[in-house]
């Protein structure tokens, strides 16, 4: 399971279309499987709030791979490793597991601070389920340490998303067992 993990805005599921169709692999948006199952995400936040949310993401993901038969790239949403430990009962051991795992990216807009912030708000304000400006600049300066702190490899997603994907490639050939069964196309 190769797993895309950063902030909203990063290109988790751009990259990660690409990268599953460029290995030819499943491609699984969190975000998408929490709609379909829950409903829309920002509804479902005002009704229930963030912890209840948090609950139900790492559920959902938790019986989204358990209905995966094949390899697949997954994006996470964008909170998702920073949600509190006490969040659902298997969370301390998934988010250990996540960042142990070779095959976890983390993608970033850009390395640098304010850079990732500008390009964060800038990329999610042109969503239509985004907060305000102010609201994402404090989500993503809340975060990005976290994302940094992660010991995951991590990529920034300023360049194209061919050239992110041939990095994310070069990285994920020699760690997955799927390079041994398939040439991934280049």
């Amino acid at each position: 399971m190769i797993q895309l993990v950063g902030p909203g805005g990063a290109g988790k599921t751009t990259v990660g279309r690409a990268l599953a169709e460029r290995v030819g692999i499943a491609f699984v948006d969190l975000d998408e499987q929490f709609a379909a199952r829950a409903g829309d995400i920002s509804a479902y936040l005002t009704v229930h709030g963030y912890q209840a949310y948090a609950a139900q993401n790492v559920q959902i993901y938790l019986d989204t791979l358990g209905a995966l038969r094949d390899e697949a790239v997954i994006a996470l949403s964008s909170g998702f490793m920073t949600y509190p430990d006490a969040a659902h009962p298997a969370y301390q051991e998934l988010n250990r597991d996540i960042v142990a795992s070779p095959l976890t990216l983390v993608l970033l807009p850009s390395f640098d601070l304010e850079t990732c912030v500008a390009e964060t708000v800038r990329r999610q304000l042109r969503r239509p389920f985004s907060r305000s400006a102010e609201r994402e600049e404090q989500v993503i300066r809340a975060r990005f340490g976290v994302y940094r702190g992660l010991a995951a490899r991590q990529f920034e997603t300023e360049g194209s998303v061919d050239a992110v994907v041939d990095g994310l490639v070069a990285h994920l050939l020699p760690n997955t067992a799927c390079s041994r069964r398939r040439q991934w196309r280049s």
